[in-house]
Formats: structure tokens, C-alpha cells, sequence
């Protein structure tokens, strides 16, 4: 199956709520208990967020299968935070993430950011670690009284 790597648009957000959604439940219940998955997806309910985000200047990169619907995307913000990065279940294991970051990487270039971040989880860890991120420390943290962890990373350009 064929990707097409294109900008953001707004039909796509209640799709990218979705997929976030998707991921969080199904590729998240890898490594994170119920509880946790539970409250990490209770963020992520709201598709109009997208909206908002794509309105205040940050950039979403989509990857789109054949049929032009999202089957991965990224969000980066213009200080070079990678806020999200996700995948749908169905289309895991076939590179797309990695492109995404490739060209976060490219678009961060033109734009003079010299450092992209973010908050991997515990499965993107090994994604990000592949596209040359360097581990700063793992995050202990918790919502909404449920202890749950992530990994803080960075990469220099």
C-alpha cells in the first residue's frame, strides 16, 4: 500500500481524533495497564484540538493511505517540540513514523530550529531512539492521580 506525505486539513481532524484514540487503546495497551491507558486516551477525546493547534501555527504532517484518509501523523510545534506522534494500528510497522520524523526533521531545518524534543512513550522510545534521538531522562508523572511514565528526548540538527 502506497503513503502520500501531505499538510494537515481540516476535514481531517475528527479522523486524527480516531486515530489517536486507536493507538493510544490498542498500540498503548502494549505497554501501559488499563488504568493508564484509560487516562492517556481521556486527553485525546476532543477532535477540534487539531483545529486549534494547526489555527495557532503548529504544523501537522499527515501520512495518507491510498484512499487520501490519515494513517499516521505528527504535530510540531514552532519551538521544535514533537507533541504528538501517532500511527494507526492497522498501518504500525510500516515506516510511516519514520518519515514523519524525517521530515519534521526537514521542515524544523528550513524553518532555523536547531533542536526538536518531545515525550516519547514507552513504545515510540525505540522510534525516535532509530531516528537519532538521543535519550535526556525517563518522566514519572500523573494524571489525574494515575502514575504513569513517558521518556524525554531530544535531537540536535
Amino acid at each position: 500500500m502506497g503513503y502520500t506525505l501531505r499538510p494537515f486539513e481540516a476535514g481531517d481532524a475528527p479522523a486524527l481524533s480516531r486515530l489517536t484514540l486507536e493507538a493510544i487503546v490498542t498500540t498503548g495497551a502494549k505497554a501501559y495497564s488499563q488504568e493508564q491507558v484509560n487516562v492517556w486516551a481521556e486527553g485525546h477525546l476532543d477532535p477540534q484540538r487539531f483545529l486549534a493547534r494547526a489555527k495557532a501555527g503548529d504544523l501537522i504532517y499527515v501520512m495518507a493511505d491510498a484512499t487520501n484518509a490519515p494513517a499516521a501523523y505528527a504535530l510540531l510545534e514552532p519551538d521544535g517540540h514533537l507533541d504528538m506522534l501517532y500511527c494507526a494500528p492497522e498501518h504500525a510497522g510500516r515506516g510511516l513514523a519514520g518519515r514523519l520524523l524525517f521530515h519534521a526533521e526537514m521542515a524544523a531545518s528550513e524553518r532555523g530550529i536547531q533542536r526538536l524534543y518531545t515525550e516519547a512513550s514507552e513504545l515510540a522510545r525505540s522510534v525516535f531512539e532509530r531516528a537519532g534521538y538521543q535519550l535526556i531522562a525517563r518522566r514519572d508523572f500523573g494524571i489525574r492521580g494515575v502514575a504513569i511514565h513517558n521518556y524525554s528526548m531530544e535531537k540536535m540538527l
